[in-house]
């Protein structure tokens, strides 16, 4: 063969030809990706709709029917499954072996979009969401702890530190928090008191609703400057939420404080965490569906080691779970 008689006749040439591709091959093996699992397209699109208090009939017939009716128009849909439950319409598509299924969710997308506005006004956006084997599984889990600390004070540093931060490291996708405790201003009506001013919910609602925002007042123009000008009604003292003037009555004002109580409170917990039984904030990363999981997972440890200098020394970050650990 001609490779074997140059080989032979050319030495120093055939020497230099196997180093280059060992060298090569080891440029290219340090560069080669690290899964878990194989990269795998699955042909399937879940469509998830929320319609907060709808019974499962209304939410089947006011939205997963049009939204079936809307991707079955898409091209290469095999199967179409459906389930309706209350508050929640999901809407599983399948696509043929084949299929390009990035194209295949911007048309159902496009599809879903044009019988949008025929939903009630309570239904949130669909959400066009594409499945997948590893991507949508938490990478790395983290624990937010302290012995002293409450939650609603560690849920405010978790999101303006914790999640700042690992936010910004390359190869990140989400982050999810469980287990925070939100505030919220709470407003218990008196049903007492509406009853005898003769003044519906709907007027309190409105009222507050119009007190508490911020009106945008336009522009101003002065020589070459140009000045957006903007009324800030934001209430950030909820005891001034019970000077509201909820109506007019006999000549005089009825203040929010009359028919109701305004209380400085916390959001209903949607989610509970706990590590070895103590109350936490946990969160869960998720990684780009192209990043390398072990070079995410070094990117995270050194993100946490760098956030010791910056919480309080009662407050701990902890390492729950790593999938980059297994993989590595």
């Amino acid at each position: 063969m001609w490779i074997t008689r140059v080989s032979i006749n050319n030495p120093v040439f055939a020497t230099m030809v196997m180093v280059g591709i060992v060298v090569l091959g080891v440029f290219s093996y340090a560069r080669l990706r690290v899964e878990q699992m194989p990269d795998v397209t699955l042909p399937f699109v879940d469509v998830e709709t929320a319609y907060p208090g709808a019974s499962p009939e209304v939410v089947e017939t006011d939205v997963s029917k049009p939204i079936e009716y809307a991707v079955n128009t898409v091209s290469g849909v095999k199967r179409i499954y459906s389930n309706s439950r209350e508050g929640r319409s999901q809407v599983f598509v399948e696509f043929r072996l084949g299929t390009d299924v990035t194209r295949a969710i911007q048309d159902a997308r496009d599809k879903i979009a044009l019988v949008r506005p025929s939903f009630p006004r309570d239904v949130k956006d669909p959400q066009v969401i594409r499945v997948e084997i590893e991507d949508n599984r938490p990478t790395i889990s983290l624990a937010v702890l302290s012995p002293t600390v409450e939650l609603r004070e560690l849920t405010s540093l978790t999101d303006q530190t914790v999640v700042k931060a690992i936010e910004n490291i390359p190869g990140v996708a989400q982050v999810i928090v469980n287990g925070r405790v939100t505030r919220q201003i709470l407003i218990q009506i008196k049903p007492s008191a509406l009853a005898s001013l003769g003044i519906g919910i709907d007027q309190v609602m409105t009222a507050v609703q119009n007190a508490n925002q911020d009106v945008p007042a336009g522009r101003i123009t002065r020589g070459q400057s140009d000045s957006v000008v903007r009324v800030e009604g934001k209430i950030k003292d909820p005891a001034q939420f019970g000077r509201i003037i909820v109506a007019q009555q006999g000549g005089g004002p009825v203040y929010l404080s009359q028919v109701a109580d305004v209380i400085d409170g916390e959001k209903e917990l949607d989610s509970i965490s706990r590590i070895n039984g103590r109350p936490s904030i946990t969160i869960d990363i998720r990684k780009a569906q192209d990043a390398n999981i072990v070079e995410t997972g070094r990117g995270v440890r050194a993100a946490v080691e760098s956030l010791k200098a910056r919480l309080p020394q009662d407050v701990e970050v902890r390492l729950v779970y790593s999938q980059a650990d297994q993989v590595e």
